[in-house]
């Protein structure tokens, strides 16, 4: 295996993915690569991904090393830590067999060259250790229920909002499994309803997407893109319980206005529990995570805040997840044939209707009888 590209490098591949042009060569660090994250890189169009940590551990089934080899991007397993400091960003390297060169030829990296049978065995593994793993979350679910049900019963205090909620729809949109796809069949939803779009963090640039602002945009805004924080959209940081707000620095380096809100749990938590507390009719969630495979990748050990609000707020609440695969409309031959059928028969008419046309019809048969004379 032989191959040659333009290095990009960084240890959060959410960042790297801003950088990346097709044909680029992935540098990376994540352990047990998710399939967001393997998705965004696909959309960059790389060519290779070189894996600083373990593609997959065998920990839990993550999808996003199968997601990748599916679609022939080459994947360097496990080259080490150090890699992160021997490529410079730019520089032209090359994948040779399991190796890993500079442009003077130097190996700077040796790893492992993941086929997809070895990912196959991989996710077989991890799904072996399913129910001990799920004993393990459930176990850190109901212990961080303990410390943050006063999440859910009014303890956070949610600042004054120019965005209405109150008696409308609310489309919460995250960059969760099959987001874009759900998303896009939501689109005549939206477009005739009209409810109140919330983007959380990247689940704004989503909305953009399709060609709808965001009225909100929730998140620590770590993940969200400059034109999707600039596009109008109210905005409201998610700090640390302690009143830390990282992400209101960025928000204010682009010489915007934000509020914030402490709490503990996950932005979508915060986004799906203020929209039912200033008192929306109906909440749409895209995207969003239910499900203890969505939070190990997230790296989070248990659901408990997501749990809780699910709790709270599920007599409004609507999961569109998976709603594009519902959706999806396979048409047969039969009806097929109906259709071209009933757009024929008004045709037919239109046309026996016009003069012109019977008068063609006329001189054919005419034609036709002294053919058959003759």
């Amino acid at each position: 295996m032989r191959l040659q590209g333009i290095a990009r490098v960084d240890a959060k591949t959410k960042d790297l993915v801003k950088r990346l042009r097709p044909g680029d060569i992935a540098i990376i660090d994540h352990l047990d690569l998710d399939e967001i994250a393997a998705q965004s890189l696909l959309e960059a169009r790389v060519k290779a991904v070189v894996n600083a940590q373990a593609f997959s551990t065998g920990r839990y089934p993550n999808l996003g090393p199968q997601l990748l080899a599916e679609y022939g991007v080459l994947l360097l397993d496990r080259v080490g830590t150090e890699i992160m400091t021997k490529v410079t960003e730019g520089e032209l390297i090359r994948i040779e067999g399991n190796r890993l060169e500079n442009q003077g030829r130097e190996v700077i990296g040796e790893g492992t060259i993941l086929t997809e049978s070895m990912i196959r065995s991989q996710m077989a593994k991890a799904e072996s250790n399913l129910i001990p793993l799920a004993e393990e979350f459930i176990d850190n679910t109901l212990e961080f229920a303990q410390r943050e049900k006063g999440f859910v019963l009014g303890e956070v205090q949610f600042p004054e909002l120019n965005t209405s909620f109150d008696s409308r729809h609310v489309v919460v949109v995250v960059r969760g499994h099959n987001y874009r796809a759900d998303l896009y069949t939501l689109r005549s939803y939206i477009a005739e309803v009209k409810p109140v779009l919330v983007g959380v963090d990247g689940g704004a640039d989503a909305l953009l997407e399709i060609g709808q602002k965001p009225d909100l945009i929730v998140g620590d805004m770590d993940s969200v893109s400059d034109a999707a924080l600039q596009s109008g959209a109210e905005l409201l940081v998610h700090a640390y319980p302690d009143g830390r707000a990282p992400g209101l620095g960025r928000v204010q380096d682009l010489a915007l206005e934000a509020k914030t809100v402490a709490a503990p749990g996950t932005s979508e938590d915060i986004a799906l529990l203020l929209a039912y507390e200033l008192g929306a009719a109906l909440i749409v969630a895209v995207g969003a995570h239910s499900g203890m495979i969505d939070f190990l990748e997230k790296g989070r050990p248990g659901m408990a805040s997501t749990f809780l609000v699910r709790l709270k707020i599920g007599s409004v609440l609507v999961d569109a997840r998976g709603v594009s695969e519902l959706y999806k409309i396979r048409f047969g031959h039969r009806y097929l044939l109906q259709v071209l059928i009933a757009a024929a028969l008004p045709l037919a008419l239109l046309l026996l209707l016009s003069s012109p046309v019977r008068q063609v019809l006329r001189l054919v048969l005419l034609q036709a009888r002294l053919a058959w004379r003759w």
